[in-house]
């Protein structure tokens, strides 16, 4: 069964005490927060503080994605508001094995992001610090849009690089994925699944967590 992980970017920010109490009651195992700086990609959504305030309600693990410029500078900031999960950007992280020993040291699990563009034996060299690698399966920076086919290679070829390297690295997808996917993503090796929009604009978001969770 898949690790499922709504993005809370898609709910109702009026109402986010409700949609948290949503996630808690249903078969969702984390809460994926998108944290956008306008920089890095072309959106802002939330900081700090809006972490901070859903951790006072989230009962299942901060799933934090940095979708930022000098991630290392926060890393310490993101632990005291409540990150489980610290995933920071290939794209943005020269420094990468220093960082993400930076976040073990914090006691969070470690996770890598990559764009739609970037190869995954990128990660090869330091596929041993990775917990969490982060498929992006749409451009970054927004909700709502459609998932790109390539996504399922990708997974394969990553997939692989863990098994040959005796890993023990998550593949999560985030970005378009929805019931029309969930089950090839799976089978090519995915272990997280994402799902924003699909989730909170259904009619019944705790019967569609369930759905995905069934693939």
């Amino acid at each position: 069964m898949p690790v499922i992980a709504p993005s809370l970017l898609s709910a109702d920010f009026a109402n986010l005490q409700r949609d948290c109490k949503m996630v808690n009651n249903s078969e969702a195992d984390w809460f994926h927060l998108d944290v956008m700086d306008g920089v890095f990609v072309p959106n802002i959504s939330f900081g700090l503080p809006v972490i901070e305030a859903i951790n006072q309600h989230a009962q299942k693990p901060l799933d934090v994605h940095l979708m930022i410029v000098q991630p290392e500078r926060y890393i310490a900031d993101f632990k005291a508001v409540g990150s489980d999960h610290l995933t920071v950007h290939y794209e943005a992280s020269p420094h990468l094995h220093r960082t993400l020993q930076a976040i073990r040291k914090e006691d969070m699990k470690t996770g890598v992001a990559i764009n739609p563009h970037t190869p995954v034996h990128l990660l090869k060299d330091v596929i041993h610090e990775i917990d969490i690698v982060c498929m992006m399966s749409v451009n970054p920076g927004f909700g709502g849009q459609s998932f790109i086919e390539n996504t399922y290679q990708k997974v394969r070829d990553f997939k692989e690089i863990i098994l040959a390297q005796n890993a023990a690295t998550l593949i999560e997808i985030d970005g378009g994925v929805s019931s029309a996917n969930a089950q090839k993503l799976i089978e090519c090796g995915a272990d997280v699944l994402v799902a924003g929009s699909f989730v909170f604009k259904s009619n019944d978001p705790v019967q569609t967590i369930a759905d995905l969770k069934g693939f």
